[in-house]
């Protein structure tokens, strides 16, 4: 009798988030995940009581990527880093699709609901962040300061949204998004 395979719990994290993308929150189920593995379903339980918690899992392992990566960013120069806040939203362009679905997760698993309020201290730290690089900027009249800030955000916040459809690089796609924020598309 062979070994039976098995999964890191990475490799879980990994490809429960490509379900959950893939099919939702309400579509994603261990039978689903268990079909997407290498190796008992039993696996599952070993690093997860229930499908709360993994998502829940799941989205705190996304959310503290781009707080690591946002909290190493050089502020120096503002529209630098805004740049590259830029890219590092970009590289998780679907987290908010992601997050979405937190409201679903049952708040009576304790785990479950630990992760959940990582997750939102998370947001929050990522939100102030932002918000002082773009008052920064207009202070130092780098952006306009004609525009209430939330319309500069918001518009910001969209670039994400817009499609690749050329597939360009993440960085140089990352960076045309960036200058057609700065300089909008008049020529």
């Amino acid at each position: 009798m062979g070994r039976k395979q098995s999964f890191t719990e990475t490799e879980l994290l990994d490809v429960t988030k490509r379900l959950i993308l893939e099919h939702g929150y309400d579509g994603f189920h261990l039978k689903l995940l268990s079909q997407h593995l290498h190796g008992a379903r039993s696996t599952i339980y070993q690093y997860y009581a229930n499908k709360e918690e993994i998502v829940a899992a799941c989205m705190k392992r996304v959310i503290s990527d781009v707080l690591n990566k946002a909290s190493l960013l050089d502020e120096t120069d503002t529209m630098t880093a805004l740049q590259h806040l830029l890219h590092i939203y970009l590289e998780e362009s679907k987290l908010h699709q992601l997050l979405g679905d937190a409201h679903k997760i049952k708040t009576d698993n304790v785990k479950a609901l630990d992760d959940l309020e990582f997750v939102e201290q998370a947001h929050s730290s990522l939100k102030v962040q932002l918000s002082r690089l773009f008052e920064r900027a207009q202070q130092e009249k780098k952006i306009r300061t004609d525009m209430p800030l939330p319309i500069l955000v918001g518009t910001f916040f969209n670039l994400i949204n817009t499609p690749n459809m050329m597939n360009i690089p993440p960085h140089q796609w990352s960076g045309f998004l960036f200058q057609l924020w700065i300089g909008g598309s008049r020529g």
